[in-house]
């Protein structure tokens, strides 16, 4: 813009100059000093952010997405969000994709890199390597609750097979921290059980195929019975089949929720028959086996998160009869994100208060 100004003083004779220079002068300092004062503000209107940390003598980096309606004055929750062995930053936000939820629903999510194993592939230490990552993952925290204005009392940590075996470490380390977890394809391990030690109730939402051949569903289990006893959960758990919209992707869903746990919280599970190590809703960065298509993961996630804070339930009875009355449709998609264009397919209804319906219309 500056450029342009000055090329366009040529037009001008040089007793114009002249007459002009005090004013040119002004007329530049102004722009400047507007332009160091809006700049910050201009900083946090760029909605996703690489960034890094240094810690234990290695730059440790990550990716935060900062949604559009995010306002510094208002305190909003985090998601960390881990990705599997092998993966990184940019593939579990791509995979995942929370970011037209938290547009909505105004979250921060932040995807944090694990460091290489003996093999290169990026991973998550969650007990049984090298790397200090619950010391890195506390450090991103301190940082992040810095640079942006954090809900301390919610936050969340969801991760793909390796990183959801980190989700669930650092319910047990950073138990202080983390408001509720949830995991897709991820387990909890042995050194895990021997080492937890959380200290408040956490909500723990799994989702899992039962023909994963990369972490079999049976050794998840464990984990989901660890903090059912944990949360002083019913032992019995109420199911719900859900609707099977979509039969070309060969796999159903079960919704089995185990209740009435300390503080209003509970331990669910996703089960996906037939489905194999794969996100849910998503064919992006598809890993192993079928994808199931009758729920999105990213979805059933948030809507878990957003039950809870900390000290568990949330009392919401007010703000859903608030939200029922007034909020708005801002888009409709499909199971891939796109806006709507075809009948007689699942699609997904997004309101401007951040809560999402799934339909199906047959015409």
């Amino acid at each position: 813009m500056l450029c342009c100004f000055f090329r366009s003083l040529s037009a001008f004779s040089k007793s114009q100059k002249l007459f002009f220079k005090f004013d040119v002068k002004l007329f530049v300092l102004k722009k400047i000093l507007v332009f160091f004062f809006f700049a910050p503000l201009l900083c946090v209107s760029q909605q996703i952010v690489h960034d890094s940390i240094f810690h234990d003598n290695v730059y440790r980096t990550y990716i935060a997405y900062i949604p559009s309606i995010y306002n510094s004055s208002n305190a909003v929750p985090l998601i960390l969000n881990l990705h599997g062995r092998g993966g990184n930053s940019l593939i579990a936000m791509y995979q995942a994709d929370f970011r037209d939820i938290a547009d909505t629903a105004n979250f921060i999510i932040v995807h944090p890199k694990g460091l290489p194993n003996s093999n290169g592939e990026s991973h998550w230490n969650y007990g049984n390597s090298t790397g200090d990552d619950i010391g890195f993952i506390n450090a991103l925290y301190d940082k992040l609750i810095i640079d942006y204005n954090i809900n301390i009392n919610r936050v969340y940590s969801v991760g793909m097979s390796n990183g959801g075996a980190m989700s669930y470490y650092l319910a047990c380390d950073m138990s202080d921290k983390i408001a509720a977890i949830a995991s897709v394809t991820g387990a909890m391990t042995s050194f895990q059980f021997q080492s937890c030690n959380p200290n408040h109730p956490t909500p723990l939402l799994q989702i899992h195929g039962t023909n994963d051949t990369v972490v079999n569903f049976s050794s998840m289990t464990y984990g989901l019975e660890y903090w059912r006893n944990h949360n002083n959960c019913d032992l019995i758990a109420d199911t719900f089949s859900i609707t099977d919209y979509v039969l070309s992707d060969s796999s159903t869903v079960d919704h089995i929720i185990f209740k009435n746990g300390n503080n209003g919280v509970t331990t669910e599970l996703f089960k996906v028959y037939n489905g194999g190590h794969t996100w849910p809703g998503t064919s992006a960065f598809v890993n192993s086996g079928v994808v199931n298509f009758d729920i999105d993961a990213s979805v059933e996630i948030w809507k878990f998160f957003s039950k809870y804070d900390i000290y568990g339930l949330i009392n919401q009875t007010s703000k859903m009869n608030e939200f029922s009355e007034h909020k708005k449709l801002i888009k409709i998609i499909d199971v891939f994100g796109r806006t709507i264009k075809k009948k007689n397919q699942p699609i997904f209804y997004l309101y401007d208060d951040g809560t999402v319906e799934k339909k199906l219309i047959v015409k």
